[in-house]
């Protein structure tokens, strides 16, 4: 059975370009444009590891972050941040928020891949 990825970005081309990369990589992917999107299809995706962009409209990837931790559904998923941005400060408060990693746009395919197998798996 495959991971199953739930992916979040507001961006149609990312959506895309994660939709064609990780389903050749074997896995089920599941898109949602924002944190709002992506907290409705959580209890119907059941997904096995979350992948989002921090900048989008409506709620972001931290409020995402947050509101995954603090619920009933899926609380200890996963949850890989991919986005432009690189301070540190922003990468702190997604690990104090329970981000399990960061990864950086544009993303290298085989990086990205070989990172949510090594996540998902433990």
């Amino acid at each position: 059975m495959s991971l199953r990825i739930l992916a979040v970005d507001d961006s149609l081309t990312m959506r895309e370009m994660l939709r064609q990369t990780l389903t050749e990589a074997g896995f089920d992917v599941v898109l949602a444009e924002d944190g709002i999107d992506a907290l409705q299809q959580l209890p119907d995706v059941a997904p096995d590891l979350i992948l989002t962009d921090l900048n989008m409209p409506k709620m972001d990837g931290f409020g995402l972050i947050d509101a995954v931790r603090k619920g009933d559904v899926s609380p200890r998923v996963p949850i890989l941040v991919l986005t432009t941005e690189s301070a540190a400060t922003l990468k702190e408060r997604a690990r104090s928020s329970g981000a399990t990693g960061w990864i950086t746009k544009p993303f290298d395919e085989q990086s990205l891949v070989s990172t949510i197998r090594r996540v998902a798996a433990v």
